[in-house]
């Protein structure tokens, strides 16, 4: 589609001039590829690739005008280097024009087929529990989960009381022959939920259907791969004894370091003139310290200082006791409202990722006596500290600001997803996402 409206725009731009261009012809596929390529990232960046991108058609329309925006002025800074990208005004409106509509047009009608239930992984669900309950809850959410639940087996323990754990209790599969069941409602996956493992039968039933190749897995699995994020309710979870992620070797803490280098000085590059800039404002609102210093818990639990432009009134915490921002919280300056909300605020911890203190993406370091509250609150909560805080990260891009104990328990769910899974490759889809956050600031506080 891409292709086509360059083509369109370009062949309006001759029409417009007389005729055919030999130079506009042989260049196009330059600048065909060229403008793809940099509304694909765009729409990557301003999350348009994500399943809840069409609930809110008018934020929808935004967000797409956000990407080509962002796309045009990437093609612009390139045609300093490379001319032939550059393709002429009038080609470019018009361009524009088909491309938004084109793509808002073909992501409803992509949506409303990839929502039929024939492109859906059909579960079986072996439990009628909490676990379940959260299970049907996802299915039936505005999230258009990737599954559908073909039913629940009850275990002989929920059998009397099966028809009160889930909400649709006519869903409620009673079997003593799961692979009949399995292959006669074409079930994809049987998904473990609760303590169904722990029911002789249904453990009888779950290894005949293994022997016969059927895919089983566990209930935490199946709302990984659906939510990203992982169960904190364990206090001692089997991911944590077995994952790989969770103790990198050698080779892997030497690539996630030289990563971290290269993008701090990067972003340092980029953002000199405006981290000057921001000094300066923050100096002449009040004359107070530009930089503001605050222990943080970092790797393994260790304290060290977290460095950030200063946006918060010189007496904000003259009792000494650490605070939740709170919305539109008064010790906030003028100049640090401003910053916070495109998050410039963060960009001296460059420094503290160029000391080795913290990764470029991490979870969020917290405050000493936060995080002993937090801990006191939530079991599962040090084990966020396995890993390097970041200046951005996976609960960052995919959960508002926190200012709670029940946030922190959101956004851990997230954080020890990337203490499980992190890799460069989830680095990178992790920085692209943070260009999101800052343009299209959510909970900002």
């Amino acid at each position: 589609m891409l292709f086509c409206a360059v083509a369109i725009g370009l062949l309006f731009h001759m029409l417009m001039a007389g005729g055919p261009s030999f130079e506009i012809l042989g260049s196009f596929h330059f600048q065909a590829l060229s403008y793809a390529a940099a509304i694909v990232l765009g729409l990557y960046i301003m999350g348009c690739y994500n399943r809840s991108f069409l609930a809110r058609p008018r934020f929808a329309v935004l967000r797409l005008l956000a990407s080509i925006f962002l796309a045009t002025l990437a093609l612009m800074l390139a045609s300093w280097a490379f001319p032939q990208a550059q393709m002429p005004g009038d080609a470019q409106v018009v361009c524009t024009a088909l491309s938004l509509s084109t793509l808002y047009l073909s992501r409803d009608v992509l949506k409303r087929v990839a929502d039929l239930p024939v492109w859906k992984s059909r579960i079986m669900v072996l439990g009628t529990g909490e676990e379940a309950r959260r299970i049907e809850a996802l299915e039936q959410s505005e999230d258009a989960p990737g599954f559908v639940c073909v039913g629940f087996v009850s275990t002989s323990e929920e059998a009397g009381d099966a028809a009160q754990a889930i909400n649709h209790p006519n869903r409620v599969i009673r079997t003593e022959d799961l692979v009949s069941a399995y292959q006669h409602l074409k079930v994809d996956e049987i998904v473990l939920a609760g303590d169904a493992h722990k029911d002789a039968r249904l453990r009888e039933m779950l290894l005949q259907a293994r022997l016969k190749g059927l895919r089983v897995i566990a209930a935490e699995m199946l709302m990984e791969r659906e939510l990203g994020q992982l169960s904190i309710d364990n206090a001692y979870p089997d991911w944590l004894l077995f994952s790989q992620r969770a103790c990198p070797s050698r080779v892997s803490q030497i690539n996630k370091r030289v990563f971290d280098i290269v993008a701090s000085l990067m972003l340092l590059v980029l953002t000199a003139p405006l981290m000057v800039l921001t000094a300066a404002a923050i100096w002449l609102e009040d004359r107070g310290p530009i930089l503001y210093r605050q222990e943080r818990v970092g790797l393994n639990g260790s304290v060290f200082q977290v460095l950030k432009f200063r946006s918060m009134r010189t007496d904000a915490e003259k009792d000494g006791v650490a605070r939740w921002a709170a919305v539109k919280d008064p010790r906030v300056t003028l100049i640090g409202t401003l910053i916070r909300k495109v998050r410039i605020d963060e960009l001296p911890q460059v420094v503290n990722v160029l000391r080795g203190e913290m990764s470029f993406v991490g979870p969020r370091p917290e405050r000493p006596s936060i995080v002993a509250e937090l801990e006191q609150e939530i079991e599962s909560y040090p084990y966020r500290h396995i890993v390097k805080p970041g200046i951005t990260g996976w609960a960052q891009v995919n959960y508002p600001y926190g200012a709670s104990t029940e946030d922190a328990k959101q956004k851990l769910k997230f954080d020890l997803y990337y203490v499980k899974n992190h890799s460069i490759f989830l680095d990178l889809i992790i920085m692209l996402q943070t260009v999101r956050v800052v343009l299209w600031p959510e909970g900002v506080r």
